[in-house]
């Protein structure tokens, strides 16, 4: 019987893994500079994500999860089946991982290099303009098209946030982090589609701000009824010319519409 060091060096070895390639520890430690902090992208509740180049010199997004443990085993080989065999222009796409028997667990991902959703309205670019009204509206249907696409394969992501969603350098949005998402096997009539990542982080029935007035913790209540007694204005970003710009309040009065119908 072979052992956990000649399993992993076999597997290393230009294998693939659920269809996808397997990459040495050792390639992927050098293309991060050892897990260089300044190569940083952002983390979450499962991992580290770093900025790589691979020696064929793609440029990479290299997710390190935290533990090595039964539970994280199994979000990196859920993650890898999911996204093996899916492809969409508004998907993150898997290039490749370590093996399972690898000292860590590590996915490599394509680099897309405009950050998150979430960077931009609330973090680093928070001020610079790019997210305009009509880019944030295409943004919002191409990743409906995405989550379309995957419920047609049978996928449900379960963790769909602003965090997870990737902008590449047009502004496209992209779905990322499967970790945590379901296949709906064909024999049976009901999973659990029931949102999976931390509270106060998931979108919207779980997203709450103990800042706000205690009726408005919660973001889909704080909604509704923002909506229902007409105070539109208070729930929207200011730097969208709400109250200015009639084809933007068009626009945006339609997108509430369709928010009070799914909330």
């Amino acid at each position: 019987m072979e052992g956990p060091n000649r399993v992993e060096s076999n597997l290393e070895q230009g294998s693939t893994y659920f269809g996808v390639q397997v990459f040495s520890y050792a390639e992927l430690e050098e293309g991060t500079d050892n897990f260089d902090p300044s190569k940083e992208l952002g983390d979450g509740g499962f991992g580290t994500v770093y900025n790589g180049v691979l020696s064929d010199g793609r440029v990479v997004a290299v997710k390190h999860l935290f533990e090595n443990n039964l539970k994280r085993v199994e979000q990196f080989i859920n993650e890898i089946k999911i996204l093996a065999y899916i492809r969409h222009p508004n998907l993150v796409m898997l290039y490749g991982c370590t093996s399972r028997h690898s000292r860590e667990l590590l996915l490599v991902h394509e680099y897309i290099p405009n950050g998150t959703v979430a960077d931009h309205p609330h973090g680093r670019t928070a001020k610079s303009g790019l997210l305009t009204g009509p880019v944030r509206l295409r943004i919002a249907i191409e990743t409906a098209n995405a989550l379309a696409y995957l419920h047609g394969k049978d996928i449900i992501q379960r963790d769909v946030k602003i965090n997870n969603i990737l902008l590449d350098n047009s502004f496209h949005g992209k779905v990322a982090d499967f970790g945590l998402s379901r296949l709906f096997p064909n024999d049976v009539i009901h999973v659990s589609t029931a949102p999976q990542g931390t509270p106060g982080y998931v979108d919207p029935e779980q997203a709450v701000d103990t800042n706000r007035h205690h009726f408005d913790i919660n973001l889909a209540n704080m909604a509704i009824s923002r909506i229902q007694n007409q105070a539109l204005h208070e729930l929207v970003d200011p730097s969208l010319a709400f109250e200015t710009d009639f084809a933007m309040r068009t626009m945006i009065t339609s997108v509430a519409e369709l928010a009070f119908w799914c909330l």
